[in-house]
């Protein structure tokens, strides 16, 4: 886990920018990159960068990439994701993902018609979440969305909520099992910001009794459940899974 983040700023003309961030972050800025990690703040929006790595800075960017392409020709409600939350069974759905990370997960289920309510605890993570989301909802192609960002521990968040939603989703940091270098990439980059998480266990019980409908687990196929409990349902791909408490 970084213990060494700055604010990095190249461009006189986003240095106010660069300065507010670092303010409500209590992160100095520079002007070269340096440090465990970087949030660089360009002419385009936030990156994370890792100086002293061989990895390409990564960003929000749900309007193009991966995600532009997966919005346009995921699949649809046939997504084994959709399914795991129960999109078949009802036309929209309210979900908190309590583990945002890049939010990749949680604009596919916003994509597809549910409300979504992302939890994030790292405020890096935030940061660039947040800086996503401006820059998405400056598009038209973001009408219809219905995608929010909180920055809190969910674990709190939970234990404080009193308007249960459809659907809380959960996907915990667990060790690469892919091939794809893009995902390792990105959880490499993550992991150095948020660290493992220590406390999935507690998350999934915090969440139990806490959904209208369900609690959606995302796993490796073949690693054990969270917390040794075992799931009402369960919706596996080739290589991950997703654990469905009913009923808890």
């Amino acid at each position: 886990m970084a213990n060494h983040i700055v604010i990095c700023c190249k461009n006189p003309d986003a240095i106010s920018t660069a300065e507010q961030l670092a303010a409500e972050l209590s992160l100095p800025v520079v002007t070269e990159e340096q440090g465990d990690a970087c949030l660089l703040v360009t002419e385009s929006g936030l990156a994370l960068s890792l100086p002293h790595s061989r990895l390409s800075p990564i960003n929000v960017d749900f309007l193009g990439g991966q995600l532009g392409h997966r919005r346009a020709y995921g699949g649809g409600k046939g997504q084994l994701i959709a399914k795991a939350v129960g999109l078949q069974k009802t036309k929209a759905l309210t979900v908190v993902d309590v583990t945002a990370g890049l939010g990749k997960d949680a604009f596919v289920l916003a994509t597809l018609g549910c409300r979504v309510t992302m939890i994030e605890r790292s405020p890096i993570m935030c940061a660039l979440l947040q800086d996503g989301l401006t820059r998405f909802y400056q598009d038209p192609r973001s009408d219809q969305i219905q995608l929010s960002l909180l920055c809190q521990n969910s674990i709190v968040y939970l234990q404080q909520l009193d308007k249960k939603p459809d659907v809380i989703y959960i996907d915990p940091m667990y060790p690469e099992r892919t091939k794809s270098s893009l995902v390792k990439k990105e959880m490499r980059m993550i992991k150095t910001i948020v660290g493992d998480d220590v406390d999935a266990d507690a998350l999934l019980f915090a969440a139990l009794g806490k959904a209208q409908k369900r609690v959606v687990v995302k796993r490796p196929k073949g690693a054990p459940s969270l917390a040794g409990k075992k799931p009402s349902h369960v919706y596996a791909g080739k290589s991950i899974r997703y654990d469905v408490y009913i009923g808890d």
